[in-house]
């Protein structure tokens, strides 16, 4: 135990509490410390109490800060103090103890504790409180603090101004920072950075640049070019301006460097990004990943993985990069791969990104025993599911076609988001599962759960696929009326497609007619294939309505989206449902003469783990002879059912 070390030293003397101090990390330690204080009526001793005031109270520790705090207004804090001793260098420990750790609101309490009891304070105290008011956007606290400095001697410290422009930048008020700094006496670098990095986070590069060219050249760091750097890069041609920038740099760090390789990644101007890498005198995790990042966003899946295969060292975020991008391409099993070396790999743990990203893998190749896997594996770790890996897993069960389990999921979760809501009104979307849908939207007006636009597309999407055309309206109507939601274009979309599954042309029709913004190539394509569809139902009677209606929706259609096969594919077949041979024939011309092809139709079959992909008329599968075999067995006893049919 702590306290049975010999020191050689009287029980009664201060100096054995004074040494084990130093040795303190625990709740046990602590209980000992006080135990021992209290029984030798050290815990009246102004020089021990100090001193764990000033050895606790920055710990990172909490027992140990909470420790402190506890002796500090306990036995310190409201004691009468002696002549000597009214420098406030006590309190703004503990101060510091709050706005640099947890509860930071409580340094401004703190404060007002001292204004109200007479206890002197100092410029290091109101830096410490204005510091917490930034970290929690206080703006309110901060301007209560800025007016008590406008009544003090040394209110128009330089130091204390630089703080309040910080308050104010990081509130979002950069109108108030810049009156600010342009009624101070004097700035110095730390003003003029804090003013043009306030002005690029705001998306104000032009006010960023008159600053940053109006600043005296001494005054400029590496801090004032990396922010101006920074700036630039958002622009949408302004990249030219940063390297212009970057070339004029007296000195460049890593920041420099990653920010214009990361400038040249978002611009998808991968061999500029290439030449600045190869160049570069040192590189971090940060400049492999967006490196990586940039190969795989433009399609170059084998150049990011050659990258990463040469890093000499990698950590989670070039792994999760890496993983990224092979989702981003397709390549799920490839990415999987990574998180799996990731779980057997004793140096690195795979994160919530990770974890993210390897669901999403799973839900695309539709793995079932993956992820429940998966799923144990988070249950092991203890990793929450009150966030997006419950979002993401409720969506991957959903998508691998177990829905109860993502009810399961969903019901599990005590503190729900909307995002989780939408994550699993989306499942029962895909199950075609529409009133359970509508009723979910039901209980979240029931529990006061506030929906958003992607909720409404959810149970949008869950009617049109039930069917349920009263419940669409009814959801519709929810949104403009009770939520005052303004629709966007894929509510709209989805009830064109409501309305047209429901055979209901002519009020879909009307329904675009009507719309308050222009309808878009999916809404179009959306009504075409309600026509061919209600035609395929009404074959029999040879119903011609609908080309009224379909004729101008392909029209639209292939002005908008002429490279678009499917429009010409959905208007022949529907010409040929019709008997229309000539028109049918006409817009195959069409595709011909555009050189538009038909994708094929696809199918996935998932057998003991592993997922077979067959196109129409695909030879390609190693097996195809064995298949063919036994379809050609099946055609022989099903007459009129081909093994392309059954193929597709």
């Amino acid at each position: 135990m702590l306290i049975c070390a010999n020191l050689n030293q009287p029980w009664n003397s201060p100096l054995p509490t004074s040494v084990l101090l130093q040795k303190c990390k625990t709740s046990n330690d602590v209980n000992q410390i006080h135990a021992r204080l209290i029984t030798t009526g050290f815990i009246r001793n102004r020089f021990l109490t100090t001193k764990i005031v000033l050895a606790f109270s920055p710990s990172p520790f909490t027992p140990l800060v909470d420790f402190a705090r506890y002796v500090f207004f306990r036995h310190i804090a409201f004691r009468s103090p002696q002549q000597d001793e009214e420098d406030p260098f006590l309190w703004n420990a503990v101060i510091k103890s709050y706005s640099h750790g947890r509860d930071a609101r409580r340094a401004f309490v703190l404060l007002c504790l001292m204004l109200e009891n007479g206890v002197p304070f100092d410029k290091f105290s109101l830096s410490l409180v204005l510091k917490a008011c930034s970290r929690l956007g206080l703006v309110k606290e901060g301007m209560q603090v800025h007016g008590l400095l406008r009544k003090l001697s040394f209110g128009s410290d330089l130091f204390l101004q630089n703080s309040l422009i910080s308050l104010y930048v990081r509130c979002g008020f950069i109108g108030y920072a810049r009156q600010l700094f342009d009624r101070m006496p004097m700035r110095d670098s730390v003003s003029y950075n804090s003013m043009i990095d306030g002005y690029v986070k705001m998306g104000m590069i032009d006010s960023a640049r008159e600053l940053f060219d109006f600043m005296p050249l001494e005054y400029k760091n590496l801090i004032t070019w990396n922010s101006m750097i920074s700036g630039y890069t958002q622009l949408e041609n302004g990249m030219d301006l940063a390297l212009g920038l970057f070339d004029k740099m007296p000195d460049k760090d890593l920041i420099s460097w990653n920010s214009m390789i990361n400038g040249f990644v978002k611009c998808r101007n991968m061999e500029d990004a290439q030449d600045l890498f190869d160049k570069m005198p040192k590189r971090d995790v940060v400049s492999w990943a967006d490196m990586i990042n940039g190969y795989a966003k433009i399609g170059k899946i084998d150049l990011a993985r050659s990258l990463f295969n040469e890093m000499p060292e990698r950590d989670v975020v070039v792994c999760n990069a890496m993983m990224a991008g092979y989702v981003q391409n397709g390549y799920c099993a490839e990415a999987l791969e990574i998180f799996y070396h990731l779980q057997r790999d004793g140096h690195l743990r795979p994160d919530s990104t990770t974890l993210l990203i390897a669901l999403s893998a799973i839900a695309q190749l539709g793995h079932i025993d993956k992820g429940l896997t998966l799923h144990r594996y988070l249950k092991q770790k203890m990793f929450s599911l009150s966030g997006k890996l419950g979002v993401a897993l409720i969506d991957m069960y959903s998508k691998c076609g177990s829905i109860k389990n993502a009810v399961l999921v969903f019901e599990g979760i005590e503190s729900k988001t909307v995002d989780h809501w939408n994550a699993m009104i989306g499942g029962l979307a895909i199950h075609g599962m529409g009133e359970l849908a509508f009723k979910l939207l039901m209980d979240m007006e029931r529990l006061s759960v506030e929906p958003d636009d992607i909720t409404y597309i959810g149970v949008l999407n869950a009617c049109g696929h039930a069917g349920l055309v009263k419940e669409g309206l009814i959801c519709f109507d929810i949104m403009r009326r009770v939520h005052k939601m303004v629709p966007k274009l894929q509510h709209y979309g989805c009830m064109v497609d409501i309305l047209g599954r429901a055979g209901k042309i002519d009020e879909a029709r009307k329904f675009i007619e009507e719309m308050p913004i222009e309808a878009n190539d999916v809404i179009w394509r959306s009504l075409l294939s309600a026509c061919k569809n209600h035609d395929n139902l009404l074959s029999a009677c040879k119903n011609h309505d609908n080309i009224d209606v379909a004729e101008p929706a392909a029209k639209q259609l292939i002005t908008l989206d002429s490279g678009n096969s499917s429009s010409y594919v959905l208007l022949s077949n529907m010409y040929a449902s019709l008997g229309m041979w000539d028109a049918a024939s006409r817009v195959r011309l069409m595709m011909k003469e555009r050189n538009l092809k038909k994708i094929p139709g696809c199918s996935w079959i998932e057998l003991e783990g592993t997922v077979h992909e067959f196109f129409v008329e695909d030879k390609s599968h190693p097996q195809v002879m064995e298949i063919y075999s036994l379809l050609d067995s099946f055609s022989a006893s099903n007459s009129g059912v081909t093994p392309c049919m059954l193929l597709n």
